[in-house]
């Protein structure tokens, strides 16, 4: 009993100023106030409702806008209700003061113009956090406080919120250290994203920094902002780090032991950035999988192949395997072509033919001419190779090679050049010939 006496009494405490406010609003001479509120709130709904069309109407014709003026307008039309409410109170508020120069006679009228405002305000800064639950819960907080600070009740509620506590040893945690420590993290949070942000944009369009080391420091500043918005978050509300540290170490160990393939990820992420082996936009080929690096994760590399499919592939797995960067150090490829010709067909006139036919494809480079050379001879056909250079492995190999080979079918046709295939000769024997065989073993 003794420990709920204190909440029972700034419960009381609270209770008694809350009726006090409602005493000074509910005023028998400010009723006709109150009724001008709902004669507001009532055309604040009627013109979202017929003006929200005409709005949402004028919105879609509109073009060429930039896009935060269009994600502007959105939310301005979401919250036309409350939109339409502030500027009707304020307005009648400016007219109530023409008519009488008493703040009484619009005191009503100006406390739901001010909390009204305050609330359009705080929905419109809430959207620069994307966390949806981060989101409401400063939204929502932020209402919470602004409602309390101009109905005066700020100290009460405070109090009251104070006597919910446990205490640890010599450590005391109440509900309002709660709530400010959660108010006061989302928005650090909420300014870490948007530094973040900004300092990832710049980074990237910085180009004398490698792209590798421009992804090395945008996580780099990213952990380095979160942080401190965490710490500090917990120690503007009177949070003892120095326990956190000794408990994060802790886990910290227990962590090292189970989480061995995430910590050898992480650590070979670092890796991959620190030495540069591969980077955003460099075409690898690692087992089955060939495509180009779309991002590098602080756990895994995302690599997006030919057919749209996008592999998450462990940093560990670039360490420790056999990686092919077709552009590790430049992007020129070489690429093999392999066919061959009858025997008939001079070499000398396949060789010049197929040179000039696929340094007629696009792709293929012109300042490394392609060579072609003789490789054997089959049992059909003269053997050839023809290697060509691109500089282009993102847009594809499978089909430069499938245009060097119409090139070639076409050049070869228009020179009456022929592709052999294999040719077998089948021998039917006659049944006098049969009975003439000799004996076979066994019969």
């Amino acid at each position: 009993m003794n420990q709920l006496q204190p909440i029972a009494q700034s419960a009381q405490g609270l209770f008694a100023q809350v009726l006090l406010v409602l005493q000074r609003l509910l005023l028998p001479a400010r009723l006709d106030q109150v009724l001008l509120l709902i004669v507001l709130v009532a055309a604040a709904q009627l013109t979202k409702r017929f003006g929200g069309p005409v709005f949402y109407a004028w919105m879609k014709g509109l073009e060429g806008r930039p896009k935060w003026q269009l994600r502007t307008l959105i939310l301005l039309h979401k919250r036309l209700a409350i939109l339409s409410f502030v500027v009707l109170s304020w307005t009648a508020v400016a007219v109530l003061t023409q008519i009488s120069p008493f703040p009484s006679r619009r005191y009503v009228v100006t406390i739901a113009a001010t909390l009204a405002t305050a609330w359009f305000v705080v929905g419109l800064a809430g959207r620069a956090i994307r966390n949806r639950f981060l989101r409401r819960l400063v939204t929502w907080g932020a209402w919470a406080y602004v409602t309390l600070h101009f109905l005066g009740l700020i100290e009460p509620t405070a109090n009251f919120l104070d006597e919910f506590a446990i205490t640890l040893g010599g450590f005391r945690l109440s509900a309002l250290a709660v709530l400010k420590a959660l108010v006061v993290t989302g928005i650090l949070f909420t300014g870490a994203r948007l530094l973040s942000q900004t300092a990832t944009k710049r980074i990237g369009e910085n180009e004398d920094i490698s792209p590798s080391m421009r992804v090395l420091a945008v996580k780099f500043l990213q952990i380095v902002l979160y942080g401190s918005a965490f710490f500090i978050g917990l120690k503007a509300v009177g949070f003892d780090l120095t326990g956190i540290a000794v408990f994060s170490g802790a886990i910290g160990v227990g962590l090292g032991f189970g989480l061995q393939k995430v910590v050898s990820n992480l650590v070979s992420g670092v890796i991959i950035l620190l030495d540069k082996s591969v980077k955003p936009g460099d075409v690898i080929s690692l087992g089955e999988t060939f495509g180009w690096i779309n991002a590098l994760g602080a756990r895994y590399v995302s690599v997006v192949t030919r057919d749209g499919k996008e592999y998450l592939i462990p940093n560990e797995d670039l360490i420790t395997g056999q990686v092919v960067n077709w552009s590790h150090s430049n992007d020129f490829v070489r690429l093999d072509v392999f066919f061959g010709t009858a025997y008939a067909d001079d070499p000398h006139k396949v060789r010049q033919i197929a040179v000039e036919a696929c340094a007629t494809v696009k792709r293929v480079l012109r300042t490394r001419a392609p060579v072609c050379h003789v490789v054997g001879f089959g049992d059909s056909s003269v053997d050839y190779i023809l290697r060509f250079w691109i500089s282009d492995p993102t847009e594809g190999l499978t089909n430069i090679r499938g245009a060097v080979y119409l090139a070639l079918w076409d050049a070869f046709k228009a020179n009456d050049i022929s592709f052999p295939f294999p040719q077998r000769e089948v021998r039917l024997l006659s049944h006098d010939a049969h009975d003439r065989a000799p004996p076979l073993p066994g019969d």
